[in-house]
């Protein structure tokens, strides 16, 4: 069925398709029709970061950027969903067009640029859950506070979602905010951490109740940089990371329509580079923190390839837009088959 509701949303500009698809899936939801369109995802459990997921495929973040869709979309058979990024202030993102589908290589470029409508409607959104899985937020920062105050910016946020998420993510790794990828790496890198986590231990106090901390990176990014970005999740006790956002490197879709386009590609293209990124990070934690994985997942076998690589759960963005919710059954299928291959 969704090949062919695929082809007509495939005739439309991408980000009025987007629109639509949440719309259209957030109405679902509401009127209780998910599951006459969907078929039931097996219950696979697995920890991380203190938390147990139905499931160990989730909606990367990006895609239900204001909260507006992602009780839907959970009762698609995500075992997490994360929503944002958000961002303090509402802020509309880089003009349009800034969304490109490359079909041919089942990829998609953007440069939405944190588009967003702030982090207090977010909330409003998030109080209205029905959702029984896990529910990440991923925050970031506004285009125009600059990379010294960004740590602010991650902490507002916190203040602000901390008693609603499950988990907090801290995104510096988008390619469509200037500077902010300059955030992973040495002072700045260590800077934001120990005030991301300061933060949280406050809250932590505040609520009484501990919520975990990732932080999210991308996939250009060299060996020593790996080994110096490990070393700092460790020192300052990040609870997980997230690996990887877009790239940046667009060689392998260049010679198609759409291949030279500003911005963040994903999709297949990036399965390789995101699964390298996550195997060397693996060996850089030393098992101290799990690795969530992200970038290329279309079916379970390159959903089971992340785990084999050093992740512990995975995230699906492009695969989902381009196969719909077979993907998820798929992955979720393959991991659980791998887990107890891996048992025996």
């Amino acid at each position: 069925m969704y090949s062919y509701l695929r082809k007509a949303l495939f005739a439309l500009d991408p980000e009025l398709a987007h629109t639509l698809s949440l719309d259209a899936i957030g109405a679902a939801e509401r009127l209780r029709l998910v599951s006459l369109f969907n078929k039931p995802v097996a219950d696979d459990p697995v920890e991380l970061m203190g938390l147990t997921l139905p499931n160990p495929v989730g909606l990367a973040a990006g895609l239900d950027k204001n909260a507006q869709a992602f009780n839907g979309l959970g009762a698609l058979g995500f075992g997490f969903i994360e929503v944002g990024t958000v961002t303090p202030r509402p802020q509309p993102g880089n003009p349009q067009p800034r969304l490109f589908r490359i079909e041919e290589a089942e990829a998609i470029v953007n440069r939405m640029g944190f588009n967003n409508l702030g982090v207090e409607y977010l909330v409003q959104r998030v109080m209205r859950r029905r959702y029984g899985g896990v529910l990440g937020i991923n925050v970031g920062k506004n285009f125009d506070t600059p990379v010294e105050r960004a740590a602010d910016d991650y902490c507002v946020c916190m203040d602000k979602v901390y008693a609603h998420a499950d988990y907090i993510t801290a995104n510096v790794s988008s390619p469509n905010t200037k500077g902010l990828r300059n955030l992973q790496f040495g002072d700045s890198l260590n800077r934001l951490l120990g005030a991301i986590k300061e933060k949280q231990q406050r809250l932590a106090q505040q609520h009484d109740r501990y919520v975990p901390l990732a932080v999210k990176i991308a996939p250009d990014i060299e060996n020593d940089d790996i080994e110096q970005i490990a070393a700092a999740l460790r020192e300052f006790e990040i609870d997980g990371v997230i690996a990887t956002n877009t790239t940046i490197d667009k060689s392998s879709v260049a010679y198609l329509p759409h291949g030279r386009e500003e911005g963040g590609l994903s999709g297949k293209p990036l399965r390789d580079k995101s699964t390298e990124v996550i195997a060397r990070l693996a060996k850089a934690l030393r098992g101290e923190l799990p690795i969530i994985g992200v970038g290329g997942i279309f079916d379970g076998e390159s959903a089971a390839e992340k785990i084999r690589a050093g992740a512990t759960a995975v995230q699906i963005y492009t695969g989902f837009i381009y196969r719909g919710p077979a993907v998820i059954r798929e992955a979720v299928e393959a991991i659980a088959l791998l887990r107890r291959q891996s048992a025996d």
